[in-house]
């Protein structure tokens, strides 16, 4: 993205930003305390939406009540389940203690957010998007639309796509840094200007095909929620000023654990226990200057030669006079462990109803024999008898509560079942285009507003990937140039024969002949 240097300086020093504003006191403040708070919340709506695995708790008291149930794991929407059930009490860290003498109770959990974030994602991006530039001169457009498609392709194509629109479901918000390759930078000269343009340098001397394998070499990052800890401007929440990122990077070698005691006291007197090495980093990039910091030493710093923050943040769903957007998974979550909780009281409830009980009556000595088929049970006692209780019932008012509790998932989220091919009744003649409308009224609204979102910033990509090869002198192209349309495709079955004679029909009304192309998605 940027020219750089080698350096190696403790702590943070920002003078060579040249910003009075940027001050590292609130960096510091940032990368101590505002990360590791949006860490923990952002970390538990993802946690929500992966439900990872996660081995049973190891500690006194906890491991014998897990091994009970039969099962070695936690799930991490477990968190959400009250202490009757689970027999934990967490903390909002994420931790979690033993709560007196209750015991685990039968577990479920049913996931009913990931496959809705899923479902969201294929109706945004399972088509794909077009890039159509109206802008420029007809015999440039070809070009541009084939130099954005070639940088989009070589990131992933529609898997960056979806990426993005994960990412964005599940924390509200994704950021994208679009930095040029090596030799993009290459082509710029050490004072600062290109080496050529369209009309000469590197570009000029061979054909177009090499200003696309130079465009294929800008790379386009999409960055997980938790690391972004954007500045923003004060009088305007919606323009980034400088824009830090902190994370832990994993590095390929091997750190050993413990002082000379451990090490003394260990088999064979050993290193101590092993455990992969890695690094804080913290990332600074302002409109002129760069800083890389690794465990609050600079390891890097360089010049900004593109003269802006290469940073496009998009919203998943726009939220006024917020820098996040509104997250998917965020909603859903007090209705997800509602739903846990009911399923796992009717699972306990199953437990103990669905096994046939017995009590005796009149019966003595009976403390340490065991009830199974065959064996005869003799007394003296004519009011002696065996009873049996138990077996499953129905409950008909909990299954209606669980009921409702999707349907108020289906209507939060605006997916419904119908989308993962679920059909639960007769929903009419589905062949019907107006029909297909009608059941998926809520998902087709709320993918339109998430088109508005995402769309914008595939235009804003559009136009700071053509500023990096202008900079650059790769291909030179001016603002209104880099002006883009981005199509998406419509997400519902369509009849193709319908399509093509609904545009016949358009076209003899005299709709213009490009506007018909551009809606059939061409």
């Amino acid at each position: 993205m940027l020219t750089w240097k080698r350096v190696f300086v403790m702590g943070f020093d920002f003078s060579g930003f040249g910003d009075a504003g940027l001050s590292e006191g609130f960096v510091e403040w940032l990368v101590d305390e505002k990360w590791a708070e949006s860490g923990r919340r952002l970390g538990r709506l993802w946690d929500y939406y992966e439900n990872p695995m996660r081995e049973a708790p190891g500690r006194a008291g906890i491991s014998a009540e897990v091994s009970e149930s039969g099962r070695n794991y936690v799930q991490a929407q477990e968190s959400g389940l009250p202490p009757r059930i689970t027999g934990l009490a967490y903390t909002g860290s994420g931790e979690s203690r033993s709560v007196g003498d209750i015991s685990r109770k039968e577990v479920v959990i049913e996931n009913d957010i990931a496959w809705r974030i899923n479902a969201m994602v294929d109706f945004l991006f399972g088509k794909g998007v077009s890039f159509i530039n109206r802008r420029a001169a007809a015999e440039r457009r070809g070009e541009l639309e084939r130099i954005v498609s070639a940088v989009f392709s070589a990131n992933g194509g529609a898997g960056l796509f979806q990426e993005m629109a994960v990412l964005g479901s599940v924390y509200g918000f994704v950021d994208c840094l679009i930095r040029p390759g090596e030799e993009l930078l290459r082509c710029f000269d050490s004072k600062g200007s290109p080496n050529g343009g369209a009309g000469g340098g590197a570009a000029s001397e061979g054909s177009f095909e090499t200003i696309v394998e130079f465009a294929r070499q800008i790379s386009i990052e999409p960055i997980e929620a938790p690391r972004a800890l954007p500045i923003l401007d004060e009088n305007d929440y919606r323009r980034i000023r400088h824009y830090v990122q902190h994370f832990r990077q994993q590095k390929n070698s091997v750190c050993h654990e413990g002082g000379f005691l451990n090490r003394l006291l260990s088999a064979g007197g050993g290193r101590g226990r092993s455990r992969r090495a890695g690094a804080m980093v913290t990332e600074i990039i302002g409109p002129r200057w760069w800083q890389r910091y690794e465990d609050r030493v600079l390891v890097a710093e360089g010049a900004n030669i593109l003269g802006v923050v290469p940073v496009v943040h998009i919203q998943n769903v726009a939220q006024p006079y917020s820098y996040e957007g509104m997250s998917d998974v965020e909603q859903l979550v007090p209705l997800q462990d509602e739903l846990n909780t009911r399923l796992s009281d009717r699972a306990n409830r199953i437990t103990f109803q669905a096994f046939k009980m017995y009590l005796a009556k009149g019966l003595w000595g009976l403390e340490n024999k065991p009830v199974a088929p065959g064996r005869v049970w003799f007394t003296d006692n004519l009011e002696a008898k065996v009873e049996t209780f138990g077996g499953d019932g129905a409950s008909p008012s909990e299954d209606k509560h669980i009921g409702e509790i999707r349907e108020a998932m289906d209507k939060v989220s605006g997916v419904t079942p119908v989308a993962a091919g679920v059909l639960k009744s007769k929903l009419g003649n589905l062949t019907s285009g107006v029909a297909l409308k009608m059941t998926f009224m809520g998902m087709l609204a709320r993918t339109s507003r998430k088109q508005f979102t995402y769309g914008e910033g595939l235009k804003e990509m559009c136009r700071v990937v053509l500023h990096v090869l202008d900079v650059c002198g790769v291909y030179h192209t001016s603002p209104s140039e880099r002006e883009f349309d981005v199509q998406f495709a419509n997400p519902l079955p369509e009849d193709v024969m319908e399509r093509l004679e609904e545009a016949r029909i358009k076209k003899e009304l005299g709709v213009a002949g490009e506007k018909v192309l551009g809606e059939l998605g061409y």
